[in-house]
């Protein structure tokens, strides 16, 4: 399976069937838990759980909503499953989806455990018939394959075993003598990708070979220190990869939200706007990683001009307008006559002033203002203060550490924001500092020469 234990899975995953019950179309985690059960395509449903429901919802001719568990490899899986009966079938929309490691016997809760650990590693399992049941998707996603698919497939489907410096290949003493795997050459299957390979025997009840547990690593990671950026071109390739494929469900997601080819259920358009507030904290989120790799690299610099201080911090007020608006929060912003002048990035500027802004509207209560002025002094300055709920004077430095989040529980954010914008106002030669108490709001400064 693809999601760890005690993750939920984002949004709403379907199923279609026929009117004879069979199987027409699952998204891939449905698709794999389908395989994993013994099912296929233009098959019944194998998964006795959700079988159960879609033939209640026929026989009654109704909605069928209910919670659910099912047991899967190595965990339960919690869900909630509504079923719709079709005029040419059902569909089901699976939601909630929630895995829960199941209770193993003193010693067998992870063999992987004794693996060593290295940066960049991912995880692959497989069944005692050496099918693949676990392969990270971040091993998917940097090395462009679909891990989803491999689901269910030979071993061998993802990885070309090469022999070793005395001709061997590692992974058959190891099946053999079952021996803890090390160091086994293999590259990926279409890429060519060279990879050293780790596993652990997974045993089961009785003692009897139950499959591998297993890490893999590039070749190429030996070489990079744990610190060390990624590559450029990764950032770009990761960049360009993911933002087309989120822009396309955000949009699609809003449609049917909005109902633009017709009615709906509002059961369907609330999961409709979940899925397009997902895709857009999914694209922010790609937007910082792509700015965390560049503040951090080395010889960063961001290009100075003189801009407009009083300018910026108006144009960073109307794009939050119609945010503002939604919130009923009034944006105080700087009077359309006043400038001042400091040196600094356009873009750069204006982009630490979106952030302060949004979080200033996170985090005032409706009917309450967020102030944007302008402070004229040594250092050309705007000041955004709102009337939340405050910041502790031991929490005020923690809030500019990278993925720092002083509640994690709160929606939106994903802790680089005030970090990136820290790092971006101090290369162009200013600062960013924050007042607060508890109960009192928060003011921060954004710093910049004065042009």
């Amino acid at each position: 399976m693809i999601a760890a234990p005690d993750r939920l899975a984002a949004g709403v995953l379907t199923i279609n069937l026929d009117r004879d019950g069979r199987l027409l179309f699952a998204d891939p985690q449905l698709a794999a838990l389908n395989v994993r059960a013994g099912g296929a395509i233009g098959q019944p449903l194998a998964v006795p759980a959700l079988a159960m429901i879609a033939r209640l919802a026929v026989r009654l001719g109704i909605v069928v909503s209910r919670a659910v568990t099912v047991a899967d490899d190595a965990a339960d899986i919690e869900m909630w499953v509504r079923a719709q009966p079709e005029t040419d079938g059902l569909r089901m929309a699976v939601s909630g989806w929630r895995e829960i490691a199941t209770w193993r016997p003193d010693g067998l809760r992870d063999p992987a455990l004794g693996l060593a650990p290295w940066p960049g590693n991912w995880r692959w399992e497989t069944d005692a018939g050496l099918r693949l049941t676990l392969i990270s998707p971040a091993a998917g996603a940097r090395h462009g394959f679909d891990a989803f698919a491999l689901l269910g497939k030979p071993v061998t489907t993802l990885f070309a075993f090469d022999e070793d410096g005395d001709g061997l290949l590692p992974i058959l003493s190891a099946l053999a003598g079952r021996t803890r795997l090390e160091d086994q050459p293999a590259r990926l299957r279409g890429t060519g990708v060279p990879l050293l390979l780790s596993a652990a025997v997974r045993s089961d009840g009785r003692g009897a070979f139950a499959g591998l547990i297993g890490t893999a690593r590039s070749v190429a990671d030996d070489r990079l220190e744990e610190d060390e950026p990624l590559p450029l071109r990764f950032t770009e390739e990761l960049d360009r990869a993911l933002r087309t494929p989120l822009a396309r469900i955000v949009a699609n997601a809003d449609s049917i939200h909005a109902a633009a080819e017709g009615p709906i259920g509002s059961d369907y358009a609330g999961y409709a706007a979940d899925i397009a507030g997902a895709g857009r904290h999914l694209l922010a989120l790609v937007d910082d990683l792509v700015d965390l790799d560049a503040i951090e690299r080395p010889g960063f610099v961001v290009e100075a001009d003189t801009i407009d201080l009083a300018d910026v911090a108006r144009r960073a007020a109307g794009l939050l307008a119609v945010r503002a608006s939604h919130a009923r929060v009034a944006i105080v912003r700087p009077d359309a006559d006043a400038s001042l002048l400091a040196s600094g990035d356009f873009r750069r500027t204006l982009q630490i002033l979106v952030n302060l802004i949004g979080n200033a509207l996170r985090y005032t209560p409706p009917g309450g203002q967020v102030m944007v002025e302008i402070v004229d002094g040594n250092l050309a300055g705007v000041c955004v203060s709102d009337h939340g709920k405050g910041i502790a004077a031991a929490d005020q430095a923690r809030i500019f550490d990278k993925f720092e989040r002083l509640d994690p529980t709160e929606a939106g954010g994903n802790g680089l924001g005030l970090y990136i914008a820290r790092r971006l106002a101090r290369a162009m030669g200013g600062d960013l500092t924050v007042e607060s108490a508890p109960g009192r709001g928060a003011r921060f400064t954004l710093a910049l020469p004065a042009g």
